[in-house]
């Protein structure tokens, strides 16, 4: 899994000049999902339901400060059921004191807190929150470094989760799901040199839509307000360079998919792993003048979907599918590994894609959006069916976009006369689905409760009490490589792999 990695920037799904050869071998021998969506273009909600298989309004996943319940199953849960154990390595974005969700091993800390203190203020939406709020500054003091707190991060993901691979083949566990979570390519855009001088200036392609102020949408006036884009000019250099670094940063987590593939190979299983690449969601990287995420525009929110190994077909799929829909797809993958399939302890809103990933028919082609967080001020919905997106939020004019025809949304559809009837039954569809008024009572309940409750905890810190729920990996240095309790020879014996 990657953090912002639009699909658009990758050489699978057609990108001339970025350079991804893992990813596109994977694509080219397994099934590669044109049209897949997050169900909310934000990281911790966009995961939350990627776990859950359920809209974020169904499990009040708002924002990045929103908790995920532990009262809620996981696909890592109904994995468990199913005879498997269950590891992350990475990322996640867990909120509150639950952090682990279903997984049995977790072996590497989180790169963001898992605390309330990112906790948008609806009440006052026209206020930037400075210490947490995108802006222009990531993109103008994007380039080149040796290290980064990002690059420091995915070099530990990658390693503790190839070590952890080799521990699962030493001691020959029962099947295995690792979830293998990496920050990049996530802003801020600085890059390695290796990875950096994989590309020149003169290869980097300039966004293709620029749209004037007047002629923005509402919500995108807010967001561009939002992320200080507004009044905040870029030079040409520095669009170049930032993009630049976006794709060496793409490149660079080719790579860690490569390193794990290779693992795998080395540990014998390639012919019994089903590999899924992915992402929490997109990114816009000046499309339209808007960076970073927070819309319902394709290059935000569309992710990668890549599926590939026994049972499944080589080729790809144009339906509509979301984030939603992984969670009844790895428990239907578990069910065809002859384990039985567990009932579910709550409502999905996914469908299982295994039936589309073996070269079979999708059932429907739908993928559901919604928008809850930072420079919103009201919940914004999304819906994707077949070749029309449509997009809604309270005060603003809807928009309608046919995608297939028109990939980068530059006519509104909204309003054309050819169009009416579809537009009158999008416009039903969200009046019977969401209560939004209701909805953006909540929202605004649950930040007034978690703004109070994250004061709190931040006084008891500031008196020497309290305490965090960042989470800690166990580390035992009396047990690691060799101590007196064993013989060097056991320990060299039995950590060599394959064993003699």
């Amino acid at each position: 899994m990657a953090d912002q990695l639009a699909p658009h920037f990758i050489g699978a799904y057609g990108h001339s000049v970025v350079k991804t050869p893992n990813i596109d071998a994977l694509a080219a021998s397994g099934m590669r999902f044109d049209a897949a969506y997050c169900n909310s273009p934000l990281c911790a909600p966009s995961r939350f339901s990627f776990m859950s298989g359920q809209l974020i309004s169904r499990i009040a996943a708002y924002d990045n400060a929103s908790e995920f319940s532990s009262q809620i199953p996981t696909f890592a849960h109904y994995l468990q059921l199913q005879g498997y154990t269950t590891c992350l390595s990475g990322k996640m974005h867990f909120v509150g004191p639950d952090q682990m969700h279903g997984f049995q091993d977790r072996v590497t800390t989180d790169i963001y807190p898992s605390d309330y203190a990112w906790t948008p203020e609806w009440e006052a939406n026209d206020e930037r929150i400075d210490r947490w709020y995108h802006n222009m500054q990531t993109v103008k003091e994007s380039g080149m470094a040796m290290a980064t707190f990002q690059i420091d991060y995915d070099d530990e993901v990658g390693f503790a989760a190839q070590r952890r691979l080799f521990d699962y083949a030493r001691d020959e566990q029962k099947p295995f799901c690792m979830v293998a979570s990496f920050i990049h390519p996530h802003d801020p855009y600085v890059a390695r040199p290796e990875w950096w001088n994989l590309y020149k200036d003169s290869e980097i392609v300039l966004p293709k839509v620029e749209i004037s102020w007047g002629d923005q949408d509402p919500y995108s006036q807010r967001l561009l307000n939002g992320i200080e884009a507004a009044y905040t000019p870029l030079t040409t250099e520095e669009v170049i360079r930032a993009r630049r670094a976006y794709y060496a940063n793409v490149s660079y987590f080719d790579s860690k998919v490569g390193q794990l593939v290779q693992t795998i190979e080395e540990i014998g299983e390639t012919d019994n792993t089903i590999f899924v690449i992915t992402a929490d969601h997109g990114d816009m990287l000046g499309e339209r003048g808007l960076w970073y995420k927070m819309n319902f525009f394709e290059y935000s929110a569309r992710v990668p979907l890549i599926m590939c190994g026994p049972g499944v077909a080589q080729g790809s799929s144009s339906s509509a599918c979301s984030l939603v829909d992984i969670l009844p797809t790895l428990v239907d993958i578990g069910s065809a590994n002859g384990s039985e399939k567990p009932e579910f302890g709550q409502r999905i809103d996914g469908r299982s894609l295994w039936p589309v990933a073996q070269g079979g028919t999708d059932s429907k082609s739908e993928a559901i959006g919604e928008y809850c967080a930072e420079c919103a001020g009201s919940p914004v919905v999304m819906i994707r069916r077949d070749d029309f997106k449509y997009i809604h939020c309270d005060g603003d004019p809807a928009q309608l976009y046919n995608v297939a025809a028109d990939p980068d949304e530059l006519v509104n559809l909204q309003g054309d006369h050819a169009h009416l009837e579809i537009s009158r039954s999008f416009a039903a569809e969200v009046a019977a689905k969401w209560d939004l008024g209701e909805l953006k009572k909540d929202v605004i309940s649950t930040q007034r409760s978690r703004r109070a409750l994250h004061a709190a905890m931040e006084a008891a810190k500031e008196r020497g009490g309290g305490e965090h729920w960042d989470y800690q990996p166990p580390y035992d240095a009396s047990q690691k490589y060799v101590r007196n309790h064993t013989a060097w020879t056991e320990q060299a014996t039995r950590f060599r792999y394959p064993k003699l």
